[in-house]
């Protein structure tokens, strides 16, 4: 990309034609206040270069944040694929990522509940490889000719243009209450999955099931995993609706931050590999895009890992100019069957054309391959090569180049997987497609009792927005196959009465589906507010950030103004005025031992307010000293709480030992991410 950035400005300022301007200021015009001039051609380009700088946004996903980094195989997959990223350990390929959410426009949150984007360019040697996945491994429709009707659905209303960045409204859950395969994957959009702490920390995947295919044309199937290094984390509804308000950029500016701060994110890329002869041992179908393979059956293997290392340097030449599309694809990987699929790649180059103005938008910098390119396309908007010679094959005027790459049967050659295909032109969907509940039903099995609580208030919250009141009927009685308890409790929400219980819904679960129980890993990147007055323990300030710092956290001082503070053990430095925060922007709150300060929080608004949120969230809170703690009081936590704070949730409260014991108990708690099973505050 290097060969395409801009020299920083330096010099004088220029038109487009190269010709120096000696005022930008001030409009050519006929005395001091006389009309402006026609003839003024700086004023005119200037105008004019403005008023066309806007190209259309994507129709879906157009609220994006991207990076660049690389990918690193862990091993030689020549066994499955011939695919050079991926032949041999250590290799490293180029990439460029864009996480998006997929309802609102570019302006909307990042905090919505929505499904998110993560898409991913791998510059190979061998061309430009596209797994344009998401943070869910199912959609919404198991054919693409549904994608129009789902999208016109799920977007704002067309007689109001509302909500913004939002499903719960009427047009969407009419087309779900209407679309039973639409419900295994409204039970992942009404989970903590469509509200991610950060990009850094959701999965991705590719959603559908592929073709490894090997150099002597030998298949695999292979579905793709994302897993996020720093583990998988969740906001919750309430904190994610303040965090819209408080900071509408809260994950592109953390996935910018932790980039520029050095704590670069990675992700581990896994495969689960079926044999050809294994495609029907399952009971779904592989290719339908609303269904998963449970990793208990087919285990995800680690094949590689990818860091995102660089910010781009220009959001609309990068982030908003590249252009994913699921066909591009590489020797070595091919397509299935999959009717979703089969229309995706119909249509991401369709949509392209029209958001970037014709044929050549694969020449835009952030789109061109390493590889290089060699063909006889011509001409079209936007054409930056010089193309001499001959433009058509067979030529013998041209020395027959560029000439077939098969020729030979040379290797790195894309090879299309050997199917053979038979059957009557019917629009039919297959039997094996028929299925839109076990595994919605597995879902809800396999998780924990507070994510089903979160799943039914999530539900009572959608189609509480809903109008039509036979529409949340239909929903409800959808719900109804599967779970009886996620039923009821969903129509007990909406004052609709409980549908009777369907028989026969199975009770197989995934214990890979929940976030209830999974690693810790650590506090890198971690965000840590201190809350601080005048008379803080600053000594432990310092011992504690000492110590969370060097274990890759972010620790900020928040107090009632800027400045410095003065207490035990000398002056602190504020980081932040408080009332300019909110705790939705931090992971954990640490209130340092001193009566002095700890009775000036209590008394102020927006500490209490802190304490309140990042409780009823489930964040780690830290505040040693006087149990009962002022603040804590002052915050309504219960005195059940208080009088057994404990690890089990996450509150370190009275005397906890000594600053180091303080501050290894204090990142142990930040370790964990959230308690969610805490008692309510009180009234």
């Amino acid at each position: 990309m290097r060969q395409f950035r801009a020299a920083p400005a330096s010099k004088a300022l220029t038109t487009d034609q190269g010709v120096r301007v000696d005022d930008t200021d001030n409009a050519l015009r006929a005395g001091t206040r006389g009309p402006t001039l026609l003839e003024d051609f700086h004023n005119r380009e200037k105008i004019t270069h403005f008023d066309h700088e806007r190209i259309p946004e994507r129709v879906v996903h157009a609220r994006g944040a991207g990076a660049y980094g690389y990918f690193e195989a862990y091993e030689s997959m020549a066994e499955y694929t011939c695919a050079d990223f991926l032949s041999e350990a250590g290799l490293r390929t180029p990439v460029f990522v864009r996480f998006s959410t997929v309802q609102g426009p570019r302006g909307s949150a990042d905090t919505v509940r929505d499904v998110r984007g993560f898409a991913t360019k791998f510059y190979t040697r061998q061309g430009n490889y596209d797994l344009v996945g998401n943070n869910m491994p199912v959609f919404f429709i198991q054919d693409a000719i549904k994608f129009p009707d789902f999208v016109h659905a799920v977007k704002m209303e067309p007689h109001n243009e509302m909500p913004t960045g939002a499903s719960a409204h009427n047009t969407f859950w009419d087309f779900c209450s209407l679309q039973p395969e639409s419900t295994h994957m409204l039970m992942w959009l009404m989970s903590d999955r469509a509200i991610p702490r950060s990009f850094r920390m959701m999965q991705g995947f590719g959603v559908h099931t592929f073709r490894f295919v090997t150099a002597d044309g030998r298949g695999t199937f292979v579905k793709f995993h994302w897993k996020p290094v720093l583990g998988i984390h969740s906001q919750v509804w309430d904190e994610a609706q303040i965090t819209a308000g408080r900071d509408p950029d809260f994950h592109r500016r953390d996935l910018w931050e932790a980039i520029e701060n050095g704590q670069y994110p990675e992700w581990e890329l896994g495969v689960q590999l079926v044999a050809e002869e294994d495609e029907h041992r399952f009971d779904f179908d592989l290719l339908d895009a609303t269904k998963i393979i449970p990793e208990e059956e087919v285990p995800v293997r680690p094949i590689g890992r990818m860091v995102l290392n660089r910010n781009p340097q220009n959001f609309f030449a990068e982030t908003e100019q590249v252009a994913f599309h699921t066909a591009n694809v590489v020797p070595g990987i091919d397509f299935t069957n999959d009717p979703l699929l089969q229309g995706r790649n119909f249509s991401y180059l369709d949509t392209q054309l029209i958001r970037l103005g014709g044929p050549n938008f694969s020449q835009l910098p952030v789109n061109r391959p390493v590889a290089d390119v060699h063909h006889n396309h011509r001409d079209g908007f936007g054409q930056q090569v010089i193309h001499p010679g001959t433009n058509y094959f067979p030529n013998s005027l041209g020395g027959g180049c560029p000439a077939h790459a098969g020729a030979g049967g040379g290797a790195g050659v894309f090879r299309h997987y050997a199917q053979k295909v038979d059957g009557e032109k019917i629009r039919v969907r297959s039997e094996s497609f028929q299925d839109h509940y076990s595994q919605a039903a597995m879902f809800w099995n396999s998780m924990s009792d507070w994510e089903r609580s979160h799943l039914v208030q999530a539900f009572r919250f959608e189609l509480g927005k809903v109008d039509a009141v036979p529409v949340r009927e239909r929903m409800v009685a959808n719900l109804a196959h599967v779970s009886g308890d996620l039923a009821a409790g969903v129509a007990e929400g909406l004052g609709l009465p409980a549908p009777q219980g369907v028989p026969g819904i199975t009770d197989k679960s995934s214990p890979a589906l929940s976030q209830d129980v999974q690693e810790t890993a650590g506090i890198r990147s971690r965000k840590v507010a201190v809350l601080a007055a005048e008379g803080t323990n600053t000594a432990q300030v310092r011992a504690v950030r000492e110590r969370l710092t060097g274990d890759g956290a972010i620790v900020e001082v928040l107090a009632a103004t800027g400045g410095t503070l003065n207490g035990d053990g000398g002056s602190l430095d504020v980081d932040r005025a408080l009332p300019t925060m909110a705790s939705v922007l931090y992971d954990a709150v640490f209130v340092p031992d001193s009566e002095a300060a700890s009775a000036a929080l209590a008394a102020d608004p927006n500490a209490v307010r802190f304490v309140e949120e990042a409780y009823r969230h489930g964040k780690p809170v830290a505040a040693p000293g006087a149990n009962p703690h002022p603040l804590l009081t002052a915050a309504r936590l219960p005195g059940e709480v208080l009088d057994r704070p404990g690890p089990e949730l996450g509150l370190i409260t009275g005397d906890a030992g000594g600053d180091g014991q303080l501050a290894d108990a204090f990142a142990s708690a930040i370790a964990r991410h959230r308690y969610p099973r805490r008692p309510a505050l009180l009234n």
